[in-house]
């Protein structure tokens, strides 16, 4: 097994400004948001810069709201306008940002370094690729997979989620890809995929540390998580490709994630990589004058 950080680099499409006293500042597109993060625990590195969040959100209760309060920014849009999304590209593909009531915003950008891992591996396989994407949420690695010419199942308990997603393939010209659009409970569609015989080439989870199907099945990850790579395993093909796990707030270490993908390497061979995603600012600290990484989830993948 190797260890590895994975760090998304500022692109046009995003970039992050700064972080610091438990908040993010970052830029999607041409809107600056201003966004609560616990890992950034450390002093804001360019003070100015917070000036230019057109919408910050706060926490009230269990959830939160956004105020926004760039004048120069509502002169051209509404904050109703912002509420319903606006599109960038990131990536090589395109998204619609919405800021949500659970401070998301729908991109995951810590994620572009597996997006494109798992795109060379489809690409590359010199097959047909069918890729499982649970816990799919906004579709991502959905959109990445099927850019590559992989068939996809996107599964998600969420209909909203799944819709976002959708809108997403769309926007990303890859409606017309053959992608399966799945809202059920994880499980429950895993044990009946399993019972249908059907097999999978890769398979890509995220799964929250707690979460509701649409028929209110309960998620909780330290009940269900060795459950899962169980039905996982009995899905794979006979010549797999890849398995990717992600986490954002589950509180594990990556090694948790390394140790469950050690029965894949014993039955088909390849390689382990594990470790941290993070998200590197797009200037140095005014006071250290260095570029800081924030800490943005964990992951493990196996590759055949």
């Amino acid at each position: 097994m190797e260890r590895i950080t994975l760090i998304t680099k500022p692109s046009a499409g995003y970039e992050l400004l700064d972080s610091g006293r438990e908040e993010k500042l970052e830029r999607f597109g041409d809107v600056v948001l201003a966004r609560p993060d616990p890992q950034a625990l450390w002093e804001k590195g360019r003070g100015a810069e917070w000036q230019k969040a057109a919408g910050r959100y706060t926490r009230q209760g269990k959830e939160g709201v956004w105020q926004f309060s760039r004048s120069d920014l509502l002169n051209k849009t509404s904050k109703s306008d912002l509420l319903k999304g606006w599109p960038i590209e990131f990536g090589g593909l395109k998204f619609l940002i919405k800021p949500t009531s659970f401070k998301h915003t729908g991109l995951f950008p810590e994620q572009e370094s597996n997006w494109q891992w798992g795109s060379d591996l489809i690409k590359n396989a010199g097959r047909e690729v069918n890729v499982l994407n649970v816990f799919g949420y906004t579709g991502g690695v959905t959109l990445a997979a099927a850019k590559a010419g992989a068939k996809v199942t996107h599964v998600d308990g969420s209909k909203s989620a799944v819709a976002w997603a959708r809108e997403n393939a769309k926007l990303s010209g890859l409606e017309d890809k053959p992608i399966r659009w799945i809202t059920e409970d994880a499980l429950t569609f895993l044990k009946r995929e399993v019972s249908r015989g059907t097999k999978y080439d890769a398979v890509v989870m995220d799964p929250p540390a707690f979460g509701h199907g649409p028929d209110g099945e309960v998620w909780k990850f330290d009940e269900h998580f060795l459950e899962l790579l169980g039905l996982v395993e009995k899905l794979l093909s006979d010549k797999p490709l890849f398995v990717l796990i992600n986490g954002y707030a589950a509180g594990y270490s990556p090694l948790a994630f390394a140790y469950n993908l050690e029965n894949f390497v014993k039955k088909w061979g390849g390689a382990i990589e594990y470790g941290y995603l993070c998200i590197e600012e797009s200037s140095p600290s005014i006071s250290l004058g260095t570029k800081r990484t924030l800490p943005a989830g964990i992951f493990a993948r196996w590759k055949a």
